[in-house]
């Protein structure tokens, strides 16, 4: 009974986000509901002091994460950069070559720093184009999204600042740039594949005559775009090498200067407690912080008229999506913590427990509450939440450095988190005027590969201890 009061409300959090509620309304719902079938004493307590805790939590260790990079994201756009580096990009790759710029173009950004939903936005309009151009059916579009914004660049390659290869360095005490062989390769391998599946499925469009689709029947089509105007691209490039360059410094250079740890007194009146802050645990989002305030500052400092006309009304909108992403993530952060405070919880635990393989087990875990909540962070922190322990003990018992606990954690949590439910999918096919019978059979594919792409990493790891 307890298992399935855990599973029902699993499910109910599922159902809802596929409908479209929020997640910020729904998870305190699903939680408390469980709490109250299992003992209706422990519901205030178990708001206040698990789901609220936790929740506040998170939001205190990532929010600014989550602003700074819309806010990144928003200057970028608003810069006309964004534009500039589409462009350019096509130019180099070639419009035959549409749905190999669209994914480079994309994976351009998000490795920059730019927020997966900006990239969607950001990059739709160029992709209609193109895919209109090359008599592309527009139904692969999504998936040439997904794959380019949405896999490699999110949480596979070493140093991307994306949360997804963030939340894994506060519980394993490692950095951005863990396992970057291992990080690298999983990134080629989906790359490869994902291109390979793209094209095949253009292929037998083309052999069957099928060309964009009738305009008059296709939802949100923008209208073309001219290269007019644009910034120089190395000027445009100029902050996502900043991001990335900064980041990488900070990492190293953060430890070195304040050692293991930092602590200061925070009153002058009194004998107060010193705050002390473990430096292991905070050098990656101190240096992913950095390096996003310095890219916007690049941004600022390139194009400050086109952005100063737009930006009071732009960082108000970059503001609220930082706001509704992280309410979301830190919602889903509070609904694991409860859930995993509960009996029935024991049972999946037991389940999951019952694979042998260490980093297998670690990845199915994560994937498998990426799944269920339509969220990788949310899913990854849920499961680092209640799990962490217990993978560190296993890997530490079999040789296995944390550094490759991290990269398997972050890339199994961008794999199965993509099913229909997934807000991030959602978004994508709401921009491009798609419904899922169209077009998620394409994400979905894509989805498998990146699954796949975990267990060709932990493959890797043991066949030839690659990190």
């Amino acid at each position: 009974m307890a298992f399935l009061i855990v599973l029902a409300a699993l499910c109910f959090l599922m159902l809802m986000a596929y409908r479209g509620h929020s997640v910020i309304l729904f998870a305190p719902v699903a939680a408390l509901g469980a709490v109250l079938l299992t003992d209706p004493s422990l519901v205030a307590p178990m708001f206040t002091g698990l789901f609220m805790d936790k929740m506040v939590g998170f939001l205190k260790l990532y929010f600014p994460v989550f602003l700074l990079g819309a806010l990144f994201g928003k200057v970028i756009e608003t810069s006309g950069f964004s534009k500039a580096i589409v462009a350019s990009t096509i130019k180099v790759v070639g419009a035959q070559r549409a749905i190999l710029s669209i994914v480079l173009v994309c994976a351009l950004l998000t490795y920059g720093g730019v927020s997966l939903f900006v990239v969607v936005f950001a990059v739709y309009p160029f992709a209609a184009e193109l895919f209109r151009q090359g008599h592309i059916p527009k139904r692969l579009i999504p998936g040439t999204i997904a794959l380019g914004a949405f896999t490699f660049t999110m949480d596979a390659l070493p140093g991307t600042p994306q949360i997804q290869n963030i939340i894994p360095t506060t519980f394993f005490g490692t950095n951005t740039w863990a396992a970057p062989w291992l990080g690298t390769l999983g990134g080629v391998f989906i790359l490869i594949a994902g291109l390979a599946y793209l094209d095949w499925r253009r292929r037998v469009a083309a052999r069957n005559g099928e060309g964009y689709g009738d305009p008059a029947a296709l939802i949100n089509e923008p209208m073309p775009f001219t290269d007019s105007k644009l910034a120089n691209p190395l000027v445009a490039i100029l902050p996502l090498l900043v991001v990335g360059v900064v980041n990488k410094l900070l990492t190293l250079w953060i430890p070195q200067h304040y050692g293991d740890s930092a602590s200061f007194v925070p009153a002058v009146i009194g004998n107060p407690a010193p705050v002390v802050q473990e430096i292991s645990k905070l050098t990656a989002i101190w240096a992913v912080e950095g390096a996003l305030l310095l890219g916007i500052l690049c941004v600022l400092l390139c194009a400050w008229k086109p952005v100063s006309r737009s930006f009071t009304e732009g960082s108000k909108s970059a503001i609220s999506g930082a706001l509704l992403a992280g309410m979301n993530t830190a919602s889903e952060y509070g609904f694991g913590a409860v859930i995993a405070a509960l009996p029935g919880f024991l049972v999946v635990a037991h389940g999951l427990a019952a694979i042998p393989n260490p980093l297998v087990n670690e990845a199915v875990t994560v994937s498998a509450l990426a799944g269920i909540t339509g969220s990788a962070s949310g899913g990854m922190s849920i499961a680092l939440a209640a799990m962490a322990e217990t993978f560190i003990a296993n890997a530490q018992a079999a040789g296995i450095p944390m550094e490759v606990l991290h990269r398997v954690a972050a890339m199994a949590s961008g794999g199965m988190d993509t099913l229909p439910h997934n807000g991030a999918v959602i978004t994508l096919l709401a921009v491009t005027g798609l419904t899922h019978r169209q077009a998620y059979k394409d994400i979905f594919a894509i989805t498998c590969i990146k699954t796949l792409a975990v267990f060709v990493v932990i493959g890797l790891y043991y066949a030839f201890s690659i990190v």
